[in-house]
């Protein structure tokens, strides 16, 4: 999703994971510390025990950038670390026979630094790791990468990895959900 407030985003993030957990699934949450808790307190308000939640591996919170620097060599994506730091993450999420739904940060915090192609890259790891594991996710990107050209070859590359795991993209603006053509 592209989002013009924070809001938006712990928004649009909580109630994703909130369809998944009452319905018994899995939320897993790679976010930065202030996102990450932004929805954890707005999950609690909607009623979900976090302590409960973690107990029963129904809540699974990873802090975005500490993946990342697990996940990057040198300004590029690595997938041996990659597998290393989701992997088990997810296997033990989807092994629980459950729906799991990822919110993640990942792709954001890359083309926030300007690493755009390992963005990309990241994009076609988790797509890969999606033929291997029945996962949803939900990514997000601030609304003003829509306005540059600078790296319009690499967005169109994110948003095409996401088409190919059928997955939509909106624009999230004032609590309005519209397709990015809007």
């Amino acid at each position: 999703m592209f989002y013009a407030q924070d809001d938006d985003l712990i928004g649009q993030a909580t109630e994703y994971l909130l369809g998944v957990m009452r319905d018994n699934g899995v939320g897993v949450t790679l976010a930065t510390p202030g996102h990450r808790a932004a929805i954890e307190a707005r999950l609690e308000q909607a009623g979900i025990s976090l302590t409960t939640a973690r107990a029963r591996g129904t809540y699974v919170a990873l802090d975005a950038e500490e993946v990342v620097s697990r996940v990057m060599i040198n300004g590029f994506a690595d997938p041996a670390g990659f597998w290393r730091a989701i992997s088990p993450v997810i296997k033990n999420a989807t092994g629980q026979r459950r729906k799991v739904a990822v919110f993640g940060e990942m792709v954001a915090l890359l083309w926030a630094r300007d690493l755009t192609g390992a963005a990309v890259d990241l994009e076609a790891l988790w797509d890969e790791m999606a033929s291997q594991y029945p996962f949803s996710m939900l990514c997000a990107l601030p609304a003003d990468v829509l306005g540059t050209s600078e790296h319009a070859d690499d967005l169109i590359g994110v948003i095409t990895a996401h088409a190919e795991q059928r997955t939509e993209w909106a624009l999230v603006d004032d609590a309005k959900t519209r397709s990015p053509e809007s």
